[in-house]
């Protein structure tokens, strides 16, 4: 690697938000204020994924619980990856695959937002989560990359990064969680 290399890259970084977010400012736009108004009613957000999907979700978790720009009452938002007692009881008694559906049979209401985020759309245990919200009655956003994979025909709103480069779209999905708080927030201030 040397310099030219990282310039290349921050380029391809660069080009791919461009084009990303020129494209889909209306439809973050729309699920953003979903959320929010979701959450002003009393909802919650129930995020998950794996590995930096999981990472991605706590951090989403943690900006509406806490705040992300202004003050502002707390909101309702749980990562689902972030017990580790839920996580490996789950896991042991009922598998890896159960660990986001189990969660959100037991903290899912209607109305409520899961949010799945996962780089390949493939993941078992995410499409899991999302089969249960849907069955609930829950919004379902699924962040993904590549085309959104088995997940694409599962949610009511696909926030796809159209490349397949794990880390590409984690910081395209990076800025889409931003952007969701936000609106949250512009729409919890009025």
């Amino acid at each position: 690697m040397n310099a030219d290399d990282i310039r290349r890259i921050v380029a391809e970084s660069a080009a791919l938000k461009e084009r990303f977010f020129a494209a889909g400012a209306p439809l973050l736009l729309e699920v953003g204020r979903r959320m929010a108004e979701s959450l002003l009613a009393g909802g919650r957000v129930l995020a998950f994924g794996n590995g930096g999907s999981a990472a991605d979700a706590q951090h989403f978790a943690a900006e509406l619980v806490g705040r992300f720009r202004g003050e502002r009452p707390g909101l309702s938002a749980i990562a689902l990856a972030t017990d580790p007692s839920v996580v490996t009881a789950v896991g042991n008694d009922m598998g890896f695959d159960a660990i986001f559906r189990r969660q959100v049979e037991a903290h899912g209401r209607p109305g409520d937002v899961a949010l799945a985020i996962t780089t390949s759309g493939r993941s078992p245990n995410v499409i899991a989560g999302v089969r249960a919200a849907r069955s609930r009655g829950l919004v379902t956003v699924g962040l993904t990359g590549d085309g959104g994979g088995d997940l694409a025909g599962l949610v009511d709103h696909l926030i796809d990064v159209p490349h397949r480069d794990t880390q590409r779209v984690q910081e395209v999905h990076a800025m889409v969680l931003h952007l969701f708080c936000e609106v949250v927030e512009e729409v919890a201030s009025r």
